[in-house]
């Protein structure tokens, strides 16, 4: 068994080609041509059981590899097994990892194909030595075909950062984008012709972890989320994939900021500001979306998707431009390398475990929630707007923490009380739409439009405030599933 800890980019073409042609690489060390078979079950078992296993062909030579792609501290780190190979059937024997995992009667099958021209460097950084890896082609489903362009940046010898220094050198040389989408997963999801969104994912903290290592895989999957979608919606330009594009940065920015005692230095305050201007701007286009869901005249309807088209131009160059790929860079190196991190600067003993800390979380959104939300009804929009926050930060803290509260007791409180946060956040959502909806459409230069009162109307202002604070008095009912 062995351990990889690499960075992952996806480039475009023309910006492999690029980097190829520049000065950085020079000459490849080697070349080759693979054809990689990754093979699982029919009810693909593997795969959601945190798997894979592939055959690669190079020349005559054969090897099999069983990867382990289940809940990682880290994007860029994960376990896998090798075997070398005669043929092209899978061999499953007692070195396999599956056989402990599945037992000796798996069925498996050829699923997808991935078909590249590898190109490779042996390179010294800072004194780390680091290999990249260039890889161009597709991964191959019957008649579909998905493109493969990515650098992996794999450190064999040496500090984490310095993969980091290397990839700020590409970055001067061409844009990327993070790669959080591994060839399987791309093959799969090729396979199964899926074209949905991915929503956020559960987070599986160890009880073992301190509250600094539970942030990073916390904030790392929050980036995931993040990328996938951003990736979709730079390609569809579809309403959900930005609704969770959004849905990703506002998760990351609240895990920053119930995180906030354990994260040292101005950074995290500076990578706070730039993920909230990125998300002001994809706001405006949900603002719109949320306006034409719901509007039927169809002048009305008309305008507002002249407005949804000036708001996605904003919100693609914003995730197009320079300075959110800089966020990104910034970020993740962050994350991987920051002081935060026990060995980086923090000391360990200082930082509380993860469990500790994540009650005294739950306990003090919980006090927040109580003494915001108690009388709805006397507040002002800007204070419901508060009180929404403060249950978005619960809601995304009850999901963080749920794996260290995995009894059965507890796991049937967090059910009921995720079920209460739901219809809470549905509720004050209703009325933050009435207080922001006449915003967008004073915004838009529709404010004084004949079916205006169809997408804003006040009369059922008293009703929706009642619903809000029975949803509140339920949460705080709720019973608490972290005690």
């Amino acid at each position: 068994m062995s351990s990889e800890t690499e960075i992952k980019l996806d480039l475009s073409q023309e910006a492999l080609h690029t980097l190829v042609g520049s000065d950085l690489l020079g000459e490849p060390d080697k070349v080759l041509d693979q054809r990689s078979t990754y093979f699982d079950t029919a009810d693909r078992r593997l795969w959601k059981e945190g798997y894979t296993l592939r055959i690669r062909q190079v020349g005559d030579t054969r090897t099999q590899t069983v990867k382990a792609t289940g809940p990682s501290r880290s994007l860029f780190a994960r376990s896998e097994w090798e075997t070398s190979l005669e043929g092209d059937e899978p061999v499953l024997d007692h070195t396999s990892p599956l056989i402990g995992e599945f037992g000796g009667h798996l069925k498996l099958e050829p699923v997808f194909d991935v078909v590249i021209a590898r190109r490779l460097w042996k390179m010294v950084e800072n004194g780390s030595r680091i290999e990249v890896v260039v890889d161009e082609g597709d991964a191959i489903s019957g008649e579909r075909r998905s493109p493969i362009r990515e650098i992996e940046i794999e450190l064999k010898e040496g500090n984490p950062r310095d993969l980091f220094i290397f990839a700020r050198k590409i970055d001067a040389v061409t844009s990327f984008r993070f790669g959080v989408r591994s060839k399987a997963e791309r093959g799969f999801v090729l396979a199964e012709a899926q074209k949905t969104v991915l929503k956020a994912e559960p987070v599986y903290l160890e009880r073992s972890m301190n509250a600094a290592a539970a942030f990073k895989a916390i904030a790392l999957s929050c980036v995931r989320q993040f990328r996938v979608n951003e990736d979709i919606l730079l390609q569809r330009r579809n309403p959900e994939a930005l609704h969770q594009t959004r849905v990703a940065l506002r998760r990351l920015r609240s895990a920053v900021s119930l995180f906030k005692s354990v994260l040292p230095g101005e950074e995290p305050e500076r990578l706070n500001h730039e993920l909230q201007w990125l998300a002001a701007i994809l706001g405006e286009a949900r603002n719109v979306d949320v306006l034409q869901a719901k509007a039927s005249d169809a002048d009305l309807v008309s305008k507002l998707k002249t407005a949804r088209t000036a708001t996605y131009r904003d919100a693609i160059d914003a995730l197009e431009s320079s300075r959110a790929r800089a966020l990104m860079l910034d970020l993740v190196n962050w994350l991987e390398c920051g002081d935060y991190l026990p060995g980086n600067g923090a000391v360990s003993t200082d930082v509380p475990s993860g469990q500790d800390f994540a009650v005294s979380v739950l306990e003090k959104q919980r006090k927040r929630m109580k003494k915001d939300g108690s009388a709805l009804a006397k507040a002002d929009d800007e204070h419901r707007h508060d009180v929404r926050k403060d249950a978005k930060k619960l809601r995304y803290a009850a999901e963080f923490f749920a794996s260290l509260f995995d009894d059965k007791r507890s796991a049937r409180r967090h059910k009921k009380f995720l079920a209460a946060m739901e219809v809470l956040q549905d509720e004050l959502g209703a009325l933050n739409d009435l207080a922001t909806g006449p915003e967008v459409l004073e915004k838009h230069g529709l404010a004084d439009h004949p079916a205006r009162d169809t997408l804003v109307s006040h009369r059922d202002k008293a009703g929706l405030v009642a619903k809000a604070q029975a949803a509140v008095d339920e949460v705080l009912d709720t019973k608490r599933f972290w005690r």
